[in-house]
């Protein structure tokens, strides 16, 4: 079996993890997952950076031995992973005790080789980095990267490494295997820089004594500088033993994955170490972009943060993964923002892949007893949603081997789109009434299969949401999740889903509460969690006319009043076309009419309201604001009816509570007087969302 060593960053313990370090975690665990899935015997590692002056500091300042406050920080980092669904198989500490003799036995080797040599050194130190930035590199006398802090000026006797003999070497590796440095723009700027000249670089440091001391045949007065420790980690990981050539099975890394502010220590100092002491350098590094705040990078330093445990919390891990994912194109900058979460949350996971889901495995319960039946003949329909699901496979995989994670997410959404446009276009519910068992079938068949494939293509980016689909699906008795194989592009799960017996999990997520959200806090809410749970029988919310009404007639809102004005019945009511005919005292003026705002949207999920065997919670697009309104209409049409329609809807009716859930327009139905039929109004051909109704 081919072997994938896969490796982050290694984080400062300075501070508490924030959505930077997590980004980059998050990617690491999606590609791992990825290597597992297409069949590779996959190593992650993943850990902290303890050894440093800033680290020692801290500890200081909070009264704690450098160590005590090491284990503390690292286990908030380790938690963290673990909340967000983070797997390493290894949390590499640069305090463990295999990893000071990993390094110090480094620095052996360099030095018996003569890459080691004693000097004094001075320049600018960042404490915040952890290096030296020259003089040329700052920007009105501080680092770049931490303008809020101004460097030190260190003067010192310590060890250099010769950097400046690997320049040649490094320069014909780069060239000879392109892909070490990844992606290209950081590989130009790498050998730009490289051909500038290379510097020999400090290594040790005489001033601190918390760090791995310095072997003590060359010095026992000296301690291994924080990144030339750091780096080290790599070998430790992989099994490396010290004193012979025995490097692990997992030498060399497949992939270090890095932020792109540190690929110089990666890209050149690191290899030209392994050079000097004779080891194989890692195949790929990769240098990611970063995640910013409106436009400002995550900086503890700083003051940028955003905690992503709390998110975690609110919306769970898959929804923080998913974002960050598609947010940020792998390999550039991207901005994340609270407003950006929910409604990327909303969209691409409560309705479009929670609905989906919800819809088949009811129908499937509704036609079939639960079991997904067997196909019957392919129509043309059927044979595009299959050849959608093969593309997007076949694409993904390539994407997903070639780093582009982003991209790879896109093409799996598109099968999730195909899917449920798929719903729309076979209209399940209609060949049902009509009695087309066979065609039925076929239906729900592709469906679950989509599905299925959907949850492993997926599973690397929402581990637990893609085992909540296979369970749902029943597809665990045949074949655990994590069994199942997605080799060069082909994914067959067809024998799984045949047979299989449905279960209803409840939502796979829960839709978001945007009105009870506090967005620029934060502070999110779900939207089952909002509601009010209140028994049947309870009063409901004071209506327009401020009377007790009860929400159950066939329009939005439905309140009825006991006796409201003429005018105001439409609106109260919300009963449109079934109201009793217009008498001639209930004439309105043209200007009264044009008082209502009639406009054009789009169901984008349905949903029945708890408690209230009536009513229908609709979330629907206007083109310009996407809303959530409550219609009386569950007796006429099935959820999976509604979704994909485009409706009329009141969009300047004052919002009103019912059950619990705010109503923030109606939409239009006709009815018979007795409302045994009833109609939503709908348009004959496609309008742009949002056009008005005239």
């Amino acid at each position: 079996m081919e072997k994938f060593y896969l490796t982050t960053a290694i984080d400062y313990v300075n501070g508490e993890p924030h959505l930077g370090h997590a980004y980059e975690k998050i990617a690491a665990d999606v590609i791992s997952r990825f290597k597992r899935l297409a069949g590779y015997d996959t190593f992650f590692l993943t850990g902290t950076d303890e050894h440093s002056l800033n680290v020692a500091r801290q500890a200081e300042k909070q009264g704690m031995a450098p160590k005590a406050f090491c284990d503390r920080m690292a286990g908030l980092f380790e938690r963290a992973w673990h909340k967000l669904d983070i797997r390493p198989d290894r949390f590499i500490r640069t305090t463990d005790e295999d990893h000071i003799a990993t390094v110090r036995d480094i620095v052996r080797r360099a030095n018996e080789r003569g890459y080691i040599y004693q000097g004094t050194y001075s320049g600018h130190y960042c404490v915040s980095c952890e290096r030296f930035v020259e003089e040329k590199d700052l920007v009105d006398g501080r680092c770049p990267l931490h303008p809020s802090r101004e460097p030190e000026w260190v003067e010192e006797k310590n060890y250099f490494f010769a950097l400046s003999k690997f320049q040649e070497p490094l320069l014909r590796h780069i060239e000879e295997h392109p892909e070490f440095i990844l992606p290209e723009t950081r590989r130009n700027e790498v050998v730009n820089r490289i051909r500038e000249g290379l510097q020999d670089v400090s290594i040790s440091r005489s001033t601190l004594a918390w760090g791995v001391p310095f072997p003590e045949e060359i010095d026992p007065n000296q301690v291994v500088y924080v990144w030339f420790d750091a780096l080290i980690n790599y070998l430790t990981g992989a099994g490396y033993v010290p004193g012979t050539d025995h490097f692990g099975k997992w030498w060399p890394a497949d992939l270090h994955l890095i932020g792109k502010d540190i690929t110089w220590f990666h890209c050149v100092i690191w290899p030209a170490t392994l050079m000097a002491a004779g080891i194989p350098l890692p195949k790929t590094v990769f240098g990611h972009g970063f995640v910013t705040v409106k436009g400002a990078r995550m900086s503890k330093s700083e003051g940028v943060v955003v905690d992503p445990v709390r998110l975690a919390d609110s919306l769970g891990a898959d929804a923080l993964r998913y974002y960050l994912m598609k947010a940020v194109p792998f390999g550039q900058d991207g901005d994340f923002s609270y407003e950006g979460l929910a409604e990327t949350y909303n969209a691409d996971l409560a309705n479009d892949l929670g609905n989906l889901l919800n819809r088949t495995c009811a129908m499937v319960e509704k036609y079939f007893e639960g079991r997904v039946p067997a196909p019957g003949e392919y129509e043309a329909h059927d044979r595009e949603l299959a050849d959608l699901a093969t593309r997007a496979a076949q694409r993904a995989y390539k994407l997903m081997e070639s780093l582009d994670l982003t991209g790879a997410l896109g093409e799996i959404w598109s099968l999730v789109g195909g899917a449920n446009k798929y719903i729309d276009e076979a209209a399940p519910w209609a060949l049902a009434r009509e009695g087309r068992r066979g065609r039925l079938a076929t239906v729900m068949f592709g469906l679950a299969d989509a599905l299925a494939r959907v949850a492993v293509m997926a599973s690397p980016f929402i581990p637990g949401a893609a085992a909540r689909i296979w369970m749902s699906l029943g597809l665990e008795d045949a074949a655990p999740l994590h069994s199942v194989r997605w080799k060069t592009g082909t994914l067959d799960v067809a024998r799984f889903v045949e047979g299989a017996r449905v279960k209803r999990l409840g939502p796979l997520f829960p839709r978001l509460d945007v009105e009870t959200s506090d967005l620029s806090r934060g502070e999110f809410r779900l939207a089952e969690l909002a509601r009010d749970k209140k028994k049947e029988g309870e009063k409901e919310v004071a209506g327009m006319t401020g009377q007790e009404q009860k929400a159950e007639g066939p329009g939005t809102t439905s309140q009825r009043a006991p006796q409201p004005q003429p005018q105001q019945q439409h609106q109260e009511t919300g009963k449109g076309a079934g109201a009793p005919p217009a008498g001639p005292g209930d004439l309105v003026s043209i200007e009264e009419f044009a008082r209502l705002d009639l406009r054009v949207a789009r169901v984008l999920a349905a949903e029945r309201v708890e408690g209230a065997d009536k009513l229908l919670r609709l979330d629907i697009d206007l083109g310009a604001e996407k809303r959530q309104i409550v219609a009386g209409i569950a007796k006429h049409y099935a959820p999976e009816e509604l979704v994909g329609k485009q409706i009329v809807v009141v969009a300047n009716l004052k919002p009103a509570k019912i059950r619990g859930i705010v109503s923030q327009g109606m939409l239009l139905a006709g009815s018979t007087p007795d409302t045994s039929r009833l109609a939503v109004v709908t348009t004959d051909r496609e309008l742009p969302l949002g056009s008005k109704v005239r």
